[in-house]
């Protein structure tokens, strides 16, 4: 399972071009606000830019839609991982979401103007369910405020036909954190456990060795199911990326405490805004598979 809806304002006019064999790629940035209650009892209001892509004829028929900057849309589709050898040498990876679906609503929303140019929906929906499999035994650590984080990698299986009717397989390679007493009730979950995840989708800056400001895209838990083995698909060994996610923990279902104040800030608008995160992307001369 490897499920996105999201509802939340068009940041900028979205765009279609086309790879180097014909492929149509149609691609927007979706951005709303997380509204979220703090132990303290506050609300926060948590930005998020979500790029979405739509492939082959539905991009070119999405594209005719006209579609502009501030247009509020709903999208289902599911997370796609990437990975690519960077110019500069080494791989680079990245998850985004591959739309099936982008409808328009029938309203006009409230829309925040950002510090970057572009706008987002005040509120919206942001929302992502997965299935797949722990790809390393996890480890629970506590921020300096006393709160438990537990980092988990998920390996998310993918199977279609291709145009000449092969069968053919992929893995998606998703980080997933968990925060406080969930956190603490999955510690237990061991590799190649088969989980399922609830949550939303987060963007996160972070700089590596060399200095370079990179970002990701994971999966913030909100519910986590752990399913009896031999339910899920075994995931095959993964691959070497960046940044490294821990594993994930076993238990019993639980759904996660709201956030704490003391859990590291996500980036404000003017920190997060519509370009930050988007410029680490597969180079557009890569062929996209369907």
């Amino acid at each position: 399972m490897n499920h996105v809806f999201l509802i939340g304002a068009l940041a900028r006019d979205p765009e279609l071009r086309y790879t180097p064999s014909g492929t149509a790629v149609f691609e927007a940035t979706v951005a709303g606000e997380d509204h979220i209650v703090g132990n303290d009892g506050r609300e926060r209001k948590l930005p998020w830019y979500h790029r979405v892509s739509i492939l082959g004829k539905p991009a070119e028929w999405q594209a005719e839609r006209n579609l502009k900057g501030g247009d509020a849309v709903m999208v289902e589709g599911n997370l796609e991982y990437s990975q690519w050898e960077a110019p500069e040498g080494g791989k680079r990876s990245m998850v985004r979401v591959k739309a099936m679906r982008m409808e328009q609503l029938g309203y006009t929303p409230e829309l925040v103007q950002d510090a970057g140019g572009g706008v987002r929906m005040s509120g919206g929906m942001n929302e992502v369910v997965l299935v797949g499999n722990v790809t390393r035994d996890p480890e629970l650590r506590y921020t300096p405020a006393g709160d438990a984080v537990l980092a988990l990698g998920l390996a998310v299986n993918e199977t279609w036909n291709d145009r000449q009717g092969q069968k053919q397989e992929k893995t998606h390679w998703i980080d997933v954190t968990l925060w406080r007493d969930l956190a603490e009730r999955m510690k237990e979950l061991k590799k190649g456990d088969p989980v399922l995840v609830q949550g939303r989708l987060v963007n996160e800056a972070w700089t590596d060795r060399d200095g370079n400001k990179r970002n990701t895209t994971k999966l913030e838990g909100a519910r986590v199911e752990p399913l009896a083995r031999g339910t899920g698909t075994a995931a095959p060994a993964r691959q070497s990326r960046e940044p490294v996610a821990a594993g994930a923990p076993a238990s019993r279902g639980h759904t996660a405490a709201p956030p704490s104040v003391a859990r590291p800030a996500p980036p404000r608008s003017g920190g997060l805004d519509i370009d930050q995160g988007l410029d680490n992307f597969p180079p557009e001369e890569e062929d996209l598979p369907f």
